[in-house]
């Protein structure tokens, strides 16, 4: 069940953006374990912290709590339903606002924008896409394809495209 806005609500998790980053991440919407938490890919069964660590993107393994510590390493965080919790079935069609989120790759210019997975990538292309480097841009910030770091999604798992991203990315 997704948590919709009522009146003008504050997003789940704030978003980890400014200008000059190399890499923002983004998700579909925060799970209820994040949600509750208040930190981004909080459920223990999540790949993506320990993919980042890695994939050699950070220098350590960092807590789901530590993630404001990631625009020190010159990434970000947003997801394309800031006011919604719960898995990708369970929100509504219009819980995901891909205008505002080109509006904010177009306002902060990150080098490469990446989805953390297939299902936020379609949503925000419009298209399937593949794992990997995409042939479109948001302005100059190159788009990439991560495999979902979900433990509901862990058949699908592989830290061969987190890995690509980091070569892309250096």
């Amino acid at each position: 069940m997704s948590i919709a806005p009522t009146g003008h609500r504050e997003h789940v998790l704030p978003d980890l953006l400014s200008a000059g980053l190399r890499c923002v991440f983004c998700g579909t919407a925060a799970g209820r374990r994040s949600a509750s938490a208040g930190a981004y890919y909080a459920h223990p069964g999540n790949m993506f912290w320990r993919a980042l660590h890695a994939a050699k993107l950070t220098p350590r393994l960092l807590a789901p709590e530590e993630f404001p510590l990631l625009s020190q390493y010159g990434m970000g965080l947003t997801d394309l339903a800031k006011r919604h919790v719960g898995n990708d079935n369970e929100l509504p069609g219009d819980a995901f606002d891909v205008a505002a989120l080109i509006a904010k790759i177009e306002r902060y210019q990150p080098r490469v924008l990446a989805f953390t997975s297939k299902a936020a990538a379609r949503i925000a292309l419009g298209r399937p896409a593949v794992y990997g480097l995409q042939s479109e841009r948001i302005g100059e910030t190159k788009v990439f394809v991560l495999p979902s770091p979900s433990g509901q999604a862990r058949g699908h798992w592989d830290l061969t495209p987190w890995r690509a991203l980091a070569e892309l990315d250096t």
